[in-house]
């Protein structure tokens, strides 16, 4: 049986897809439910937001923390090893879901690495969204792709006040140029191999993404596990990143 703890947008839809296909699960909530993690087996897919997080793993035991499935937007790596969970199932989602209530809006398969990865693809399987278990290191690329469109088209976003199929077509030269200065910078901190060609197929897909959903318009959010860990991840390794720079001060989010 699966576990989702938190029921908000995502907690809220995978539990109700479960429900209308009666497939067994239990929703932890943030006053109810906590007990039953003591004694349960399986995957519990952690569903709340990213500042969240401590105050859940505190709550959760300690026979059960190796269950848990992190699913969060960002750069979780660094605060897994801190929190000790370094070794914890991860997953990204390629679904939304627009407001709470609403359906889930399914896109491409959602990669899931790790113990659980298994376990928690049969789920969105069975839920009909889209999940495919991966390898360490395809997950490590994907997540720093997510990782990049979230902070780069957030950022722009701000600054011209668009949508993110308006940056690709009007502002083609900062996007492009924004979104490769990340990837370098997170490719060395991560220790990805980043060829040119791999570069360019990176950029090209963030692009393609962003036309299909063109009219979405997303903002700078989560500090410290998006833009700010770019900020942090180029002063670790010595390299200038003019561009993010320069619009981080435009838009007021100079560190």
């Amino acid at each position: 049986m699966i576990t989702l703890v938190g029921a908000g947008r995502i907690g809220g839809a995978l539990a109700r897809a479960a429900g209308a296909r009666r497939l067994p699960h239990h929703v932890v909530r943030r006053d109810a439910g906590w007990d039953a993690l003591r004694e349960g087996t399986g995957p519990v897919l952690v569903t709340v937001r990213n500042d969240d997080l401590d105050a859940v793993v505190a709550r959760v035991p300690e026979a059960r923390r190796d269950d848990l499935v992190f699913i969060q937007n960002g750069m979780l790596r660094d605060w897994q090893a801190a929190a000790g969970l370094s070794h914890a199932t991860r997953g990204l989602l390629f679904f939304a879901v627009p407001s709470r209530g609403a359906p889930i809006e399914v896109g491409g398969p959602s990669p899931f690495t790790g113990p659980h990865a298994a376990a928690v693809v049969e789920f969105m399987t069975a839920i009909e969204v889209p999940a495919e278990v991966v390898d360490a290191a395809a997950f490590a690329r994907v997540e720093l792709e997510k990782l990049v469109w979230n902070a780069a088209f957030g950022l722009l976003c701000e600054r011209f006040e668009a949508s993110v199929g308006t940056l690709v077509e009007a502002h083609a030269d900062v996007t492009t140029a924004l979104c490769g200065e990340l990837l370098d910078v997170g490719a060395r901190k991560l220790g990805l191999p980043l060829d040119a060609a791999a570069r360019e197929g990176m950029i090209a897909r963030l692009l393609a993404y962003s036309r299909s959903i063109a009219g979405y318009r997303g903002a700078v959010k989560e500090w410290p596990w998006r833009n700010g860990w770019f900020v942090a991840a180029a002063d670790a390794i010595g390299v200038a990143t003019p561009c993010h720079t320069a619009l981080l001060a435009a838009t007021g989010h100079a560190p």
